[in-house]
C-alpha cells in the first residue's frame, strides 16, 4: 500500500522590529500644517516627499524657469538628506514630475550636475500641473545609517 503525504510549506518573510517602525523626519524650517512629512525613515531607507523649487521655509518659488527650480529642488533635497543623515551620493531612486514635457532637456541638464557619477534609477513623467504652479517636482529614496 502506498501512502501519499503532502506537506505544504508557507514562507513568511521576517522583518526586523526596526524596519517595521517608521520615523518621521521634520527638518528645521519645514512648513507646519502640511498633510505630509518632508521624509520618513524605515529601517535604513529614507523616503523623501516630492520637493518643488521653493525658498526654504516659504511657499515662494525661487525661480520661474525649470532650470532654476530644478537647482532649488536639489538644494532643498540636499538639506533634508543631510538632516536625516544621508546625502545625494546615497540616493538610489528618483521620480521627476514635470508640468510640461518640453522642459525635459533643461531639467535633465541641471539634474545631471547633481549626479555626475553613477546616477540613481529614475522615472520622469509630465502632467497638467504641479503644486504652487511649479515646473518640476522630484522625489527620491536614499540609504541612511
Amino acid at each position: 500500500m502506498r501512502v501519499l503525504v503532502i506537506v505544504t510549506l508557507t514562507c513568511v518573510p521576517t522583518v526586523s522590529a526596526a524596519a517595521q517602525q517608521h520615523q518621521v523626519i521634520t527638518p528645521p524650517g519645514a512648513l507646519a500644517g502640511l498633510p505630509f512629512s518632508a521624509a520618513t525613515r524605515v529601517g535604513n531607507v529614507l523616503y523623501l516627499s516630492g520637493q518643488i523649487g521653493v525658498l526654504p521655509g516659504t511657499r515662494q518659488l525661487a525661480d520661474t524657469g525649470v532650470a532654476g527650480q530644478t537647482r532649488q529642488v536639489f538644494e532643498n533635497m540636499k538639506a533634508v538628506l543631510t538632516y536625516a543623515g544621508s546625502s545625494l551620493e546615497r540616493v538610489f531612486k528618483c521620480t521627476v514630475f514635470l508640468s510640461h514635457i518640453a522642459d525635459y532637456a533643461k531639467m535633465n541638464e541641471v539634474y545631471a550636475t547633481y549626479f555626475p557619477k553613477d546616477p540613481p534609477a529614475r522615472s520622469t513623467v509630465a502632467g497638467s500641473g504641479l503644486a504652487l504652479g511649479a515646473r518640476v517636482e522630484i522625489e527620491c529614496s536614499a540609504t541612511v545609517g
